[in-house]
């Protein structure tokens, strides 16, 4: 009798934990985005019930994004490097002061060089205006010889306005430093008619959208180029503005590969920010052999998406088609690793006919394809979380591996647990290579090794490839 009471229970509990992984994936809510609704729904209440939410809520948390690794002082080849892009050409035009680069702006001919020489930079008032066009093969340059060794401060809404096509911009360390969030926007605007815009190996500190992109009067800045950037902040922002490192509107044709992203919190309004995101109806743009690292150093609530094709919508009075009808079309995600972010790694918000391959997302809310007007190929994903259709988006699922919303309210994250200590930074493999039978797509992996025939699933086979070489 004892033993078929025994037998009886356990069925019940089973019965109990299947109907409760059942709930949990038909309701579709992450522990890392049910716990804040429990904190903000309990408060106000007598302190019993408070205080029952708050300990709800930091055991969601535990058990999805579990305590709270140290800071991450990681050196990566992604990013901007000590070692400087491009060369001066013969005949560069030097400047040394900031009225001195703002007449070489003004003055600037296809095939210039504007070299900044080594000092701080200091800029208010008005824009650095970009009205003079460069040509294809003769773009005009703007640069410093070394990374680092020319800092541009700016306490200005935005920094250098770009409103002319072939414009490069290398080795730069710029940063804001103006007296309230609100007012350092931009490190650079590129506005309508500035096609073939490229920054390398810059580094942007404390703007709200550090690289802020959009069409003008019917004109677009289309087929772009940011490469091997660095784009952080050294505090939360307090703005209710956007806040989005990498903020991509209308345009085409932009590459966005081989930048570090990391710490963009957002302190004010709806406390929600994106990596980088590009959206307003236009198409095929690249994300690949990024790192997007949503809390490296800062900490705080509010929502953080790593990359984004749609972000949160566009007004349709500046979609591309003056309607958005879809916000991004043939777009690509390619060999990216996002990190450490409390909302999800990747989110398509109408976005039609994307390619979302080999990335690895770890401590994030999984992979969203959102509405009808989203479809997307998925292949080669390591997500350390779910992938989800949600309101009809349309997923063609290939070969990936993921977390089950269940596993996560569970504590389990079999995903995560392949690495070391990925909180700080740690991707060596655990044990096995997580090998796929053959790689779909081949190509370069988020460290810049080629991808054969045979592969991992996920962004790279080898994280010490990505590490500096004082880090490995």
């Amino acid at each position: 009798m004892m033993r078929k009471a025994v037998a009886g229970a356990l069925a019940l509990l089973a019965l109990g934990a299947i109907g409760a992984a059942y709930v949990i994936e038909q309701v579709g809510v992450t522990p890392r985005a049910l716990a804040p609704y429990i904190e903000k729904r309990t408060s106000g209440h007598n302190p019993v019930i408070v205080k029952a939410g708050q300990v709800s809520a930091a055991l969601l948390l535990r058990l999805d994004r579990g305590e709270p690794a140290l800071p991450a002082a990681l050196a990566v080849t992604l990013g901007a490097q000590p070692g400087a892009v491009g060369v001066d050409a013969a005949g560069a035009i030097m400047v040394a002061t900031p009225e001195a680069l703002r007449a070489a702006l003004a003055q600037a001919n296809p095939g210039d060089t504007i070299t900044l020489l080594p000092g701080v930079y200091r800029f208010g008032g008005a824009p650095l205006d970009v009205n003079r066009p460069g040509r294809a093969g003769l773009p005009i340059v703007v640069r410093a010889a070394q990374p680092g060794s020319a800092q541009l401060e700016f306490d200005l809404v935005e920094g250098f306005r770009v409103k002319a096509p072939h414009w490069r911009f290398e080795n730069l360390a710029i940063r804001g430093v103006c007296g309230e969030d609100r007012y350092c926007e931009h490190a650079f605007h590129v506005v309508g008619a500035a096609s073939h815009f490229v920054a390398r190996n810059n580094t942007l500190t404390d703007f709200n959208a550090h690289i802020k992109i959009n069409g003008e009067q019917g004109r677009f800045p289309d087929d772009g180029l940011i490469e091997q950037n660095t784009l952080t902040a050294t505090r939360v922002r307090q703005t209710s503005n956007p806040v989005t490192p990498i903020d991509l509107v209308a345009a085409n044709g932009w590459t966005i590969r081989a930048n570090l992203i990391s710490d963009f919190l957002k302190g004010e309004g709806d406390m929600v920010s994106y990596g980088a995101f590009a959206k307003g109806g236009g198409s095929g743009n690249v994300f690949e052999r990024n790192l997007v690292w949503c809390e490296r150093t800062l900490r705080g609530p509010g929502q953080r998406v790593g990359l984004s094709l749609g972000g949160g919508g566009t007004g349709a009075a500046v979609c591309r088609d003056g309607r958005c009808i879809t916000e991004q079309e043939q777009g690509t995600l390619r060999a990216n690793l996002v990190m450490g972010c409390s909302d999800v790694g990747i989110y398509l918000n109408s976005a039609a006919r994307t390619s979302v391959v080999d990335n690895t997302l770890l401590d994030t809310a999984g992979i969203d394809v959102r509405f009808a007007t989203s479809s997307a190929r998925l292949d080669g994903n390591l997500v350390d979380g779910p992938i989800r259709s949600r309101d009809s988006g349309l997923l063609h699922l290939e070969d990936n591996r993921s977390t089950a919303l269940w596993q996560m309210f569970a504590g389990y994250h079999p995903v995560r647990n392949l690495f070391e200590a990925p909180g700080s930074g740690d991707l060596a493999w655990r044990g096995g290579v997580p090998g796929r039978d053959a790689s779909a797509v081949g190509g370069i992996d988020l460290c810049g090794a080629k991808r054969g025939r045979s592969a991992t699933y996920g962004a790279f086979d080898d994280f010490s490839g990505c590490l500096a070489r004082q880090a490995r």
